[in-house]
Order: structure tokens, then sequence, then C-alpha cells
């Protein structure tokens, strides 16, 4: 009897709404129609892809400083920084001059190949990257690793088109916290990871290829994970609305109308229904919901960045610098306590807070939170032993729930102010700018840490003092971007 009613239940669906044969993204809108629950086993498969990229871009920051000075590239300590900056702007840089293409190609050929040519990617450049014998090899390797990575817009694009209206800022916000957890755990492994020759003599010697090659293992370990990525990745099904309008009949094309020009259906439906979009030849860089909220996680973007290379950079210097004289693998714990409290967070709170405050009053407060907790970091450095370890891990774990929290309701805003046959592309315009600052992020925060490093008795704001200061700023000015008049949102139908 249950078989009979789902069957009956199916095909009044399909007479309701009309899907094409043989599109994918019509077979994914029928199964969000007939489907209830959050889709668990989606929700996994996009973390999973989504941490695969992430763990490359900060898994080097542990353990970049030690790389740097062992190119023997730098004449001074004190300008490892300027080296490390460039190392990982390098990635950024790359990202930037290629994501609107991948958001175009995703846009025309679907999600799937840009998924699965991003994780590829990760598998051999970030390979490449641990085997690096001279500061070029290690820059082109990054810079070649950014370019053809261009997953991260169509993955938000990816999750918006496979998840009913309701669990859509649930998918948002697994992306943003596998994002996030990839910024965490991939330092974590590279400060357990790098240099295994001399933290595990018992296991690596000297003379083996991670003895000869220090900053391999971590790598390698991320690679062979992208590697299982890329080939589940096959196995992901596609969204894309592909429909050839010339096989349409009369009846049919008007029903397409009804639900614009993309012909898609289902929960799209609903979308067009409660809002007011832009028509779909109206360019996305006269969108200002979505332009407006890019500029704004561009700005955060430069702060969380520049922030991640700091924080390594800081904790691993000297306390005669103002760090915290803390080894790779002392940050690497402090990183994967981080990262604990960050899963349980987004994945278990987050939607819950989201749906009684909104995004906008989300990253808003968590914006304000953020700058006088940064103000403290340079107070930390006067700590030692057991309060110094558990203040340390408490404003880590602080610091980096707040932040993906403001990521991910501009996520939302992004993903929201468009329809589906542009979202590719708007992700993409989305990646290209935040990689952009991003891309100078490393470089700005390694040349202030260097230069602070070298004025540590200034007057005012002496060493550590005026990057943190620093940072502060740029935090203030995002959360003042977030009010009205700039920064606005998509206007529901009176």
């Amino acid at each position: 009897m249950m078989g009979e009613e789902d069957t009956s239940n199916r095909e009044a669906l399909l007479k309701k709404n009309h899907y094409y044969e043989n599109c994918p993204g019509c077979k994914v809108d029928q199964n969000k129609e007939l489907r209830r629950g959050i889709p668990v086993k989606e929700l996994v498969s996009i973390w999973i892809v989504v941490l695969a990229t992430a763990l490359p871009i900060s898994s080097l920051f542990p353990f970049l400083y030690f790389m740097i000075r062992d190119f023997h590239i730098a004449e001074r300590e004190e300008d490892i920084g300027y080296f490390a900056g460039y190392v990982g702007s390098s990635f950024m840089l790359g990202r930037a001059l290629t994501s609107v293409f991948w958001g175009i190609m995703a846009d025309r050929y679907g999600r799937k190949p840009v998924i699965i040519i991003g994780s590829l990617s990760v598998v051999i450049f970030n390979t490449l990257f641990g085997l690096s014998v001279n500061f070029w090899m290690a820059v082109g390797t990054r810079f070649l690793l950014g370019s053809l990575n261009g997953l991260l817009g169509p993955i938000k694009a990816y999750a918006c088109e496979m998840f009913r209206e309701e669990h859509q800022a649930l998918g948002l916000s697994t992306i943003s916290t596998a994002w996030g957890m990839g910024l965490i755990v991939g330092p974590a492994l590279g400060g357990f990871l790098a240099q295994p020759a001399e933290k595990y003599p018992d296991v690596f010697s000297e003379d083996s290829l991670f003895g000869r090659f220090p900053y391999f293992l971590p790598c390698f370990i991320t690679s062979v994970f992208a590697f299982g990525v890329c080939i589940a990745s096959f196995w992901l099904p596609e969204t894309l609305h592909m429909h050839s309008e010339k096989k349409l009949s009369s009846n049919d094309t008007i029903d397409a109308m009804e639900t614009g020009s993309n012909g898609t259906k289902g929960n799209e439906r609903r979308e067009d229904d409660e809002i007011s979009k832009p028509t779909s030849g109206e360019s996305l860089l006269k969108n200002w919901p979505l332009m407006s909220s890019i500029i704004v996680y561009c700005v955060f973007s430069l702060h969380d960045m520049a922030y991640t290379e700091i924080f390594s950079l800081w904790a691993v210097s000297p306390k005669k610098f103002g760090g915290l004289s803390y080894s790779t693998g002392d940050v690497g714990e402090v990183l994967s306590v981080t990262g604990c409290s960050l899963l349980v967070f987004q994945l278990s709170l987050y939607p819950y807070i989201e749906r009684i405050l909104g995004p906008v009053s989300i990253f808003r407060i968590a914006g304000v939170l953020s700058i006088p907790l940064l103000a403290s970091y340079p107070l930390l450095a006067k700590l030692s032993g057991f309060s110094l370890s558990l203040l340390i891990n408490c404003a880590s774990m602080l610091k980096n729930v707040l932040s993906v929290s403001i990521i991910t309701g501009l996520f939302i805003l992004q993903n929201r102010a468009v329809d589906q046959h542009q979202r590719g592309a708007a992700n993409g315009i989305a990646m290209t700018a935040m990689s952009l600052f991003k891309a100078a992020g490393p470089a700005g925060g390694g040349a202030l840490f260097s230069w602070a490093q070298k004025h540590r008795n200034s007057s005012f704001l002496p060493g550590n003092h005026l990057v943190f200061f620093v940072l502060n700023v740029v935090e203030a000015i995002g959360v003042l971007m977030t009010f009205e008049p700039f920064l606005t949102q998509r206007k529901l139908l009176e």
C-alpha cells in the first residue's frame, strides 16, 4: 500500500510540474520535491569536497617560517615574514585570475566537472609544493594550485541547488564549516607532520624521503585525501539544468516561461514567487545586492587570511620578538581544538541562530565581538604555562567561530541575490574579488609582521600591538559596511 501511495504521489507531482527528460537538474528538483527531512548524505558529500580543497590553502602556515629559513633567501631572521607572505599570496593571486572563468564553465558545462578538476589540481600541485627545493618552486606550485582549483564558487551554487529552501542555510553553513575546518585542520596537519625526521626519529630517518623533504608529509597526506575525493566526485549528481528549448511544445514553452527563463522548477519556483529578482539579461555587475555582499565579503576575507598567517607566525616567533615561542606541534594542537569547536557550533547551533536572527544580524554581532578579542592577543604573549595554553585555545576557538559565522551569512546573501543560471558566474566574481583581497592578506600581513618585529620599542603601538590593531581596523571597516545604504538585500514582494 505504501509503495502504491508513493507511486501515485510521484505521478501527481510529475503532472503538476513539468520536468525535462534526461535533464540532471530536473532530476535533482524531482528528488527535492519528493524528499522530506535533512539530506545528510548530500551534506556529507559537500563537506568532504570543500574540506579537500580548503586543507592545502593554509596548511603551510605553521611550517612556512621554517621553510623560508631553509631556503636561505632571507638575509635576516626578521625578513622571513616578507618572503612567507609572497608564498601565501601566490595561491590567491592564481585563483583571482581564473575564478570567473571557472564560474562560467560551471554555468555552461555543469558544476561536477569543475569540482573534479579542482580536486585533481590539489592532488598534483599540492604534492609538488611539498617537494619544493627553492623559493621560486614553492611560489610557482602554489600559483598553479590556485589557478586550477576553482571549485569553491561553483560548490556554493551547487549547495543552493541541491537542497530545498528550508535547508539552504544548512547547506551553505556546511560549506563555510568545511572551509573553516580546512583552514584550521590544514595548519594542524602542517604543525604536527612537518619536519617528521626531527619530531619522530623512530619512524622517519634523515635519509628517507620525508627526511630529505621535511615539509612533504603534510602535503602528501592532504593530496591522498584529495585523490579519494576526486574519485568519489564522479558519483555526485549534477544540478545544472540542461534543456533543449527547440524540443519544447507550445504548452511546454508556456510552462517554462512561467518558471523563469532558465526553466528551473521545484524549489526555484517558490523562490521566484517570494523574491523580486533581476531579469535574466541584467548584468551581474549592476546587481547591487550581489555586489555589495561581495565587497563586504572581500573585506572580511582580507582580514581572515591576514589573521590566519599572522597567528601562526606570531605563535612560532621567539618570545624576544613578542611571540609565543611555540613549536609547529604546539600550533597544531591549538588549531585542532579550534577545529573541533568550530564543527560543533556550525553544524548544531548556527542554522538555528540564523533562523532567529537572520544572516545580517549574525555577522554584525560577530564582527563587533571580534574587535576586543583581537586586541587582547598581544597581552597573551606575557603569559606562560597552563594559563597561556588555556586562554590561547579559548581565544582561537572564539575568533574562528565568529569569522566563519560572518562568511556563512555572506554566502547566503550572495546566493539569494541571483538565480540558478547566474550563480556559477556570480560566485566566480565573488571568488575573483575575494582572492585578490586574500592575495594581499598574506603579503601585507607578512610585511606588517616583519616591520612590527623591527619596531618592538615604539612609543605608540609597539611590536605586535600594531599588527593586531591593523587587523581590528580592517574588521571595523567590514562591520560598518554591513549597514545600509551600502549593504542591501533582494526585497520581498509586497
